[in-house]
């Protein structure tokens, strides 16, 4: 994991736990609100933060073309180890710049960014926005999901609300389409009071 990656603080230290945390949920169940959204005919599909790959795999399986930006080394050699689809691609990258990603000029139908969001502070959100909507066709969906709780020790996590990322998303040509919250599907995160918000927005074709 390179040093000057913001927001990945806690995740390499604790890659291994993560990884045996992660395995026993699935995306199914993990993404039941958003399900609707996922394009149903062979797409391309943008992952940012895809930890173990568990999403980027779901999508492949449904015959999607997948990138998969992961910043943290151990999770990133998981996924590829554990999910070896010739239909996902491994990007070592992050926000708020997506700097590699970027120079490709590549857009995509589908953008997911689960339990990404509030690892940006406000300035990383503002300008992290631009970008991901500089890489969706018009008309492609973004979804996100932004943590409300207590902060695990050693993470770095901001409490952003639904209500300032979908003015933040309005500026920049993404209207929302979904805002729910939702409890964690992880048991110890549910004991301790942890809610998600579940956001979706599309980008109009008449702006952005």
């Amino acid at each position: 994991m390179s040093i000057s990656v913001r927001g990945t603080e806690g995740y390499a230290e604790n890659a291994q736990s993560l990884i045996e945390q992660w395995q026993d949920i699935s995306f199914e169940e993990h993404h039941e609100c958003i399900l609707h959204l996922v394009p149903t005919f062979p797409s391309c599909i943008l992952d940012v933060g895809a930890g173990i790959g568990t999403d980027a795999a779901a999508f492949a399986a449904l015959g999607h073309s997948v990138v998969a930006v992961e910043p943290v080394d151990a999770l990133r050699v998981a996924g590829v180890r554990q999910h070896s689809s010739l239909r996902i691609e491994w990007l070592d990258d992050s926000l708020p710049d997506l700097a590699i990603l970027r120079t490709r000029q590549k857009e995509f139908d589908f953008v997911m960014l689960s339990a990404v969001w509030m690892h940006l502070d406000e300035d990383e959100r503002r300008r992290a926005i631009p970008n991901v909507s500089a890489l969706m066709f018009d008309g492609a969906v973004l979804v996100m999901s932004l943590r409300h709780g207590a902060v695990p020790e050693g993470r770095r996590m901001f409490d952003v609300s639904a209500e300032e990322t979908i003015q933040l998303a309005s500026a920049h040509g993404l209207r929302s389409v979904l805002n729910v919250q939702t409890e964690s599907v992880q048991r110890g995160n549910r004991r301790a009071g942890v809610t998600w918000s579940r956001l979706a927005f599309v980008k109009d074709r008449a702006r952005g």
